[in-house]
């Protein structure tokens, strides 16, 4: 029952995102070939909305649902890693027509081939884990 408010939450998320239709393959494909400004749209609002977020969690130092205060820890900064991390998530993102929070709301949709998608994701955040150490970062 404490998991209620996540998976309410959860739900909400599914039905903005299919309302916006930011899980729409055609809306994803406009994009990519910058016919539209939908999604950018979508995308900056999130970004301003996860800002906002995560500034009120530093202000009011918020607790996790363990009662642990939230931290926010500085990562290093390398242009590649974030270049090629990209590079990777967007070839991805065009290939599959699906980003990764959207792909559990296009299975509640009906479109269960996308789970093809969420074993392939999973597949390789595993095998990253596997690789990192022998990774440059």
């Amino acid at each position: 029952m404490k998991y209620f408010k996540y998976l309410a939450v959860g739900i909400l998320f599914g039905i903005i995102m299919t309302k916006s239709e930011a899980v729409s393959w055609y809306r994803i494909q406009e994009m990519f070939r910058f016919q539209s400004f939908h999604m950018y749209g979508i995308i900056g609002t999130a970004l301003a909305v996860g800002v906002t977020i995560t500034a009120l969690i530093k202000k009011f130092k918020m607790k996790d649902i363990n009662g642990n205060t939230i931290q926010f820890y500085d990562k290093d900064f390398s242009v590649s890693r974030y270049l090629f991390g990209g590079m990777i998530f967007g070839l991805g993102w065009a290939l599959s027509g699906a980003c990764p929070g959207p792909m559990f709301t296009l299975v509640g949709n009906g479109f269960t081939v996308v789970i093809v998608l969420i074993l392939s994701a999973v597949l390789g955040t595993f095998t990253y884990g596997v690789l990192r150490d022998k990774l440059p970062h």
